[in-house]
């Protein structure tokens, strides 16, 4: 008999336990993550898959209009264009070239096109070795002055690789210099960093959905 009085509270507290659960399950307002910051939107040049120029090489693969690369439309055979320099020693770009910006290392030790064109045969380049390259060649060239970037680069370490690192799979393709930097103005500017991941709540929403 005395015992009852202490059940009875028992089974009180328990009813009024499972109300409490009862109405917190009812407004879920307790497993709720808080609310997702809306994404913002991107500039999709920020993240297009192409490079950043287009080079003689990838013209020549998509067999585009090579006229404009025809030095001898203009300048003759077997006759060095000649240069002219401005009383700073800077490099004058002709009218019919004024779109090449000459900003190829620093205190204009490079602005000679020599240094990279054939003079004796425009429709070549030439290393500081005297090798003589295609046009759509370049890397060996670059590589004459950049030895460390050009061993990155054939290791992969440096530009973009695609394809297939195991070679059995399939082929592997690899951007040259001339994709991504200007020969005549190689420095690339800085670039808008992209935003950091969204975080992941949804998962957690859609679980609490889900389930209950």
């Amino acid at each position: 008999m005395n015992d009852k009085p202490r059940v009875s509270a028992a089974l009180f507290l328990l009813t009024a336990m499972f109300l409490l659960l009862t109405v917190s399950f009812s407004r879920r307002g307790w497993m709720e993550p808080p609310p997702l910051k809306a994404n913002a939107l991107l500039d999709p040049e920020l993240v297009r898959p192409t490079t950043m120029r287009t080079s003689y090489a990838q013209l020549i693969r998509v067999q585009a209009d090579l006229s404009d690369f025809d030095c001898y439309a203009c300048h003759e055979t077997n006759k060095p264009p000649t240069l002219r320099f401005d009383g700073s020693n800077n490099l004058v770009i002709p009218k019919e070239h004024s779109d090449i910006v000459m900003a190829h290392g620093q205190h204009g030790r490079n602005n000679n096109c020599f240094n990279c064109h054939n003079e004796q045969n425009l429709l070549l380049l030439q290393t500081r070795d005297g090798r003589q390259l295609k046009l759509e060649n370049c890397p060996p060239l670059c590589g004459s002055c950049h030895g460390p970037t050009y061993r990155d680069w054939e290791a992969g370490a440096h530009g973009r690789t695609g394809g297939f690192w195991k070679k059995e799979a399939g082929q592997t393709t690899r951007l040259i210099c001339a994709d991504c930097h200007d020969p005549h103005s190689p420095r690339i500017g800085t670039r808008t960093p992209l935003p950091p991941p969204h975080p992941l709540h949804g998962a957690g929403r859609a679980w609490a959905e889900t389930e209950h």
